[in-house]
């Protein structure tokens, strides 16, 4: 897989837990005017606020959100420089005490894949608009 170049405003960065706020509203408005519908803009928010909460949680140099469209279908890459996650594990027991973000995110969105980019680690996320 290749990263996508962020072109202006179409990206942000976040650095300290303080800018999750910043990063949930990017994602719904950028989200909601790529057309996607605002429930899926929810899901997708919640599933980059997941991703982006591990990545403030397990890395010291925070990270970035690039959305973009193509062919009827929006794009989420979420950039950090911790390992490359890999998908499709089961959700973990009712008494299990982590470990659900990453089953939540690939829940949530149509595709979800991790691979090593250009600037470190990258999952991209993608969602049906429509």
């Amino acid at each position: 897989m290749v990263e996508h170049p962020a072109l202006p405003g179409e990206s942000i960065a976040y650095q300290l837990v303080s800018d999750l706020a910043a990063v949930r509203e990017f994602v719904t408005a950028r989200a909601l005017a790529l057309g996607l519908s605002r429930d899926r803009a929810d899901l997708l928010t919640l599933a980059v606020n997941e991703l982006a909460t591990n990545t403030l949680q397990y890395t010291e140099e925070g990270g970035e959100v690039q959305l973009w469209s193509e062919s009827g279908q929006l794009f989420c890459d979420v950039l950090d420089q911790g390992p490359v996650l890999h998908f499709g594990a089961a959700m973990p027991a009712a008494d299990a005490v982590r470990g659900r973000g990453l089953a939540i995110v690939a829940m949530v969105c149509d595709h979800v894949a991790g691979f090593a980019g250009a600037r470190g680690s990258v999952v991209r996320l993608r969602l049906g608009i429509g």
